[in-house]
């Protein structure tokens, strides 16, 4: 399936954000010697997480100019979009996920949202010299864990999709004006975008809108 992603600090700097606590929980079961379903949840989501990671817009604008290579095949194309009066727009790129990755995401979210409910560590964590996570610790991981799943399984606009498809498929790096119709869809898209990842922090929330605008 595809999913459209923008070119948005917000939504990439929530998603790197969970590197960390994956990592964390993966070693510290590891270091306990568990091999449990825990583990193996955590693993694969994981994995999954880097196979986002690798597609997502930003990432691969940021690792060009790092190693000051070529995009490799199936990068986003470096198009400028603008609205039907000629605004320039933030970019959205159809990048391809699968089932299985979401599937891994979504179980490692709902494990630690298991874990939040019962006031304890993540599963597997018996070391007491651990110790368990603040809760308020934990809260932000599962929340910017949820925020982040809700934009993936964001419905898409079909016509906004397919357009956006074939200027990617064509590898185009001019510039695409959406029609009035798509430029809609495209408002309403992004709108949902922001209120998912910033709604709760009205600052937070204006100045993502502002990216939009």
């Amino acid at each position: 399936m595809y999913v459209l992603v923008p070119d948005d600090p917000v939504f990439f700097a929530k998603f790197e954000s969970l590197e960390e606590p994956l990592l964390r929980c993966l070693y510290l079961l590891h270091s306990a010697g568990l091999e449990s379903d825990d583990e193996r949840i955590i693993s694969d989501a994981y994995d999954s997480w880097v196979q986002v990671l690798l597609k997502l817009p930003l990432w691969s604008q940021w690792h060009a100019a790092d190693t000051s290579a070529e995009p490799a095949p199936g990068e986003p194309a470096g198009y400028t979009l603008y609205s039907t009066g000629g605004t320039q727009l933030t970019s959205l790129h159809p990048i391809e996920v699968t089932a299985a990755d979401l599937g891994h995401l979504t179980a490692c979210l709902d494990l630690f949202v298991a874990a939040g409910r019962t006031q304890r560590a993540v599963p597997g964590r018996a070391d007491a010299e651990a110790g368990a996570d603040r809760p308020e610790r934990q809260d932000t991981l599962v929340d910017a864990f949820r925020r982040v799943m809700e934009v993936l399984l964001l419905p898409q606009p079909q016509r906004l999709l397919d357009t956006l498809r074939q200027v990617t498929c064509q590898g185009r790096t001019g510039s695409v004006t959406l029609p009035a119709e798509e430029e809609t869809e495209y408002r309403r898209y992004c709108e949902d975008i922001v209120t998912i990842l910033s709604s709760g922090d009205t600052f937070a929330y204006r100045s993502h809108r502002a990216l939009y605008l």
